[in-house]
């Protein structure tokens, strides 16, 4: 008995075609219907998208008809779980494909990422190689003709505490971390790079951390590519932290290598704003100061203009030490201005015109500079002490009886401030002989800074008067003038023959402005137009006792007034 196979309709509709050819190519050939086994066989495979089996297991034979063949595979529940299986197998092989590509690409990423982070702390490293910028621009200088005394042995004036500040400067101090203090123009910076010159090898490292630490700041970060949280995300205080966490893998290493610690110098700590967020940067830099200087990984030194980074520093310092910058001495101050002078002019000036030039601008090193590089020096020391007076007035200057009430903050300040220069001139006037001598040279007037507190009836001032370099602080918590020349300009202005009244006037409509702040002022507009209030006074029984009228009697300079224009 014969079994048919299920054929698809498409195949069905094929075979019927092919068919159809066959009969319409038999009738063209005309072959002799005596021999039919002469037919050439003709075989046809059809082939299907399916798995196995199917019409590619049927052929047609002589007699046109579709006949199964031996291995023919019935179609059934063995063909669904063959396609099954087949097409779990690919997609095993897709996921196994992404699986390693993800791994290929985080593999790569990680290795990307541990190149950079190497780049990192070799970009640290650099910074510790000699030729520092800053060394070499301050050398570049000293040839011309615009240098400050200073720099070499032959050059400049060798101060007590360079020699100090070498020793820090070079690693040879363990356990402590510094602050230099000192006013503009004392020669901070100068000491600072005199004693980085001369240890000039590896050990010596200069850092501004935007610059040399570039690594978390430079544009070169790559972690955005791998969608990697960028370090600009985040506050300037962690960025800051992350800088150190690398500087403490480099200390590390060549603590190992040389035994000494590394040097950090941060200059112009008076330039951090003083606010919560300049307060918060200086702890954290006073925090890893404490830290380093217990391990001896590092010495870290702190150059400042104002008293106000000492008084913050103080706080929590355990293991500071204070190096102090003042002007020279007379002796010191007039042989740097003789040895330039013959260096520079070849000129020979007396000890008497030397000494007058001292006299006019005081020991600081900017002002000698400024005074020795000129022809004549004694107009431009009187020009320096203008320029100080310009400078007084500007940023004090008072404004008398006629000030308008929106400028009331700003006499406060001014009159605040030359309130203590009158007291520190006449400080100066009550001591013998005044403050200058012959011998030691300048002792300017000071007082403590309670007392200066207490003269101008402020607290809060005292610290932009520093800032703005026309008082000083010193680090013994004494207040006077920032300069010789500062303190030759206060004398001038406060000598003035309208200072006082002007002075008395200003401090007199400070006192009615705030007086009219305070004051609240009271109207009855009943009484205006002549009206008034009648008040009846009862008894405990009820009964009226009294009628009081209050009425408003006009004033006596209104009544005097209208006496004299009658008359």
């Amino acid at each position: 008995m014969a079994t048919r196979a299920c054929v698809p309709a498409s195949q069905t509709r094929q075979l019927r075609l092919f068919r159809q050819m066959l009969h319409v190519h038999s009738h063209a050939i005309r072959r002799p219907a005596a021999r039919p086994c002469c037919l050439p066989l003709i075989q046809l495979r059809f082939q299907t998208t399916g798995g196995t089996g199917g019409g590619s297991d049927y052929q047609l034979g002589p007699s046109q008809e579709v006949q199964p063949q031996p291995n023919t595979q019935s179609w059934g529940d063995a063909g669904e779980r063959d396609d099954e299986t087949s097409r779990r197998h690919h997609r095993w092989k897709q996921t196994a494909y992404r699986m390693l590509e993800s791994a290929a690409t985080t593999g790569a990423s990680l290795a990307i990422l541990g190149y950079y982070k190497n780049l990192v702390l070799q970009k640290i490293n650099n910074a510790f190689e000699p030729g520092d910028p800053v060394l070499e621009l301050a050398t570049a200088g000293r040839g011309a003709s615009s240098v400050v005394p200073g720099g070499t042995a032959k050059e400049w004036i060798v101060r007590p505490e360079q020699d100090k500040l070498d020793d820090v400067v070079a690693g040879n101090t363990h356990g402590h971390y510094y602050l230099l203090l000192g006013e503009k123009g004392s020669g901070k910076t100068s000491m600072v790079l005199d004693a980085m010159q001369k240890v000039d090898d590896l050990e010596i490292f200069r850092i501004r951390l935007g610059k040399a630490l570039d690594f978390e700041f430079h544009e070169d970060y790559i972690g955005s590519l791998f969608s990697i949280r960028g370090p600009r995300d985040t506050t300037a205080l962690l960025d800051i932290e992350r800088a150190f966490n690398k500087l403490e893998k480099v200390a590390l290493k060549r603590r190992r290598r040389t035994g000494k610690p590394l040097v950090l110098i941060f200059n112009s700590m008076h330039l951090i704003r003083d606010d919560e967020d300049g307060l918060d940067l200086i702890e954290l830099l006073q925090q890893r100061a404490e830290a380093w200087a217990a391990t001896g990984l590092c010495t870290v030194l702190f150059c400042s203009d104002d008293y106000i980074v000492y008084e913050k520093l103080k706080h929590y310092a355990s293991r500071m030490d204070l190096i102090t910058v003042q002007d020279l001495p007379k002796n010191m101050a007039i042989a740097a201005l003789r040895r330039y002078r013959q260096k520079h002019h070849s000129s020979q000036d007396s000890e008497a015109d030397l000494s007058r030039i001292y006299q006019l601008v005081g020991g600081r090193l900017s002002y000698l500079s400024r005074v020795a590089q000129a022809e004549d020096m004694e107009a431009k020391a009187n020009e320096i002490i203008e320029n100080e007076e310009r400078w007084l007035l500007t940023n004090c200057g008072l404004l008398g009886e006629g000030q308008d009430d929106d400028v009331n903050e700003y006499s406060k300040f001014a009159s605040a401030a030359m309130v203590l220069c009158k007291a520190l001139v006449e400080m100066e006037d009550d001591v013998e002989g005044g403050s200058y001598n012959d011998e030691r040279g300048w002792k300017l007037p000071q007082v403590p800074l309670h007392i200066a507190r207490e003269i101008m009836t402020r607290a809060d001032f005292i610290h932009r008067y520093d800032h703005l370099n026309l008082f000083t602080i010193d680090s013994k918590a004494y207040v006077r003038a920032d300069s010789v020349p500062m303190a030759l300009a206060m004398r001038r202005v406060c000598k003035d023959p309208r200072f006082n009244q002007l002075l008395d006037d200003s401090l007199e409509r400070i006192g009615q402005v705030e007086s009219l702040g305070r004051t609240r002022e009271i109207t009855l507009k009943d009484l205006w137009e002549s009206g008034k209030y009648e008040f009846a006074v009862h008894n405990a029984k009820g009964y009226k006792e009294k009628l009081m009228t209050f009425t408003a009697a006009p004033a006596e300079k209104d009544n005097e007034s209208d006496g004299e224009d009658k008359k």
